[in-house]
């Protein structure tokens, strides 16, 4: 019998979670994908027709931000961030649970620290115009604010799921 056999269905919250992280991921996408038409645009407008756009740069930086804020925190969903997965291995089972419950409260720290930061960065300068892009000039901390917060989220549900993991035999 496989591992699989003996799981669960998810649960309502681990659904919604499943389809924010899709949600998450589709946007990142997106701006990658407009990342390439735009600066396919500002190549070919600068040296086909020879007149740059000045809105190009900022919509970069934000597109940019915006990939990969959000792909960081797709990333804590699907656990495929940074992570000492040999020393994990390689430890007795209590100090690898240990582990499991340490790295989703240190995520959820550092997304918290972002996404209140970047909060604040963004609202100090909501009134002041970018140079080139009818936006506000601190756009690009949005993304920063929304990934960290989803750090936060798909973090403490790691948490949770290390908290309501069985026991290995021979845990201390």
């Amino acid at each position: 019998m496989s591992s699989e056999a003996t799981l669960s269905p998810p649960g309502p919250v681990q659904r919604a979670l499943d389809l924010v992280a899709s949600v998450t991921i589709g946007t990142a996408a997106t701006a990658l994908l407009g990342l390439v038409v735009v600066q396919g645009w500002q190549v070919f407008a600068r040296y086909v027709i020879n007149d740059s756009p000045s809105w190009t740069e900022p919509v970069t930086l934000l597109l940019l931000a915006t990939a990969m804020a959000l792909g960081a925190a797709a990333g804590v969903h699907t656990n495929r961030h940074f992570g000492f997965y040999l020393l994990h291995d390689h430890v007795k089972p209590g100090v690898r649970r240990a582990i499991d419950v340490l790295i989703p409260l240190v995520i959820a720290s550092l997304g918290a620290v972002i996404a209140y930061w970047s909060a604040i960065l963004l609202a100090d300068g909501l009134d002041i115009k970018a140079a080139g892009a009818n936006l506000p000039q601190s756009i690009n901390y949005l993304p920063l604010c929304l990934g960290g917060a989803l750090m936060v989220l798909f973090s403490l549900n790691r948490l949770v799921l290390a908290l309501g993991a069985p026991r290995q035999e021979g845990a201390h």
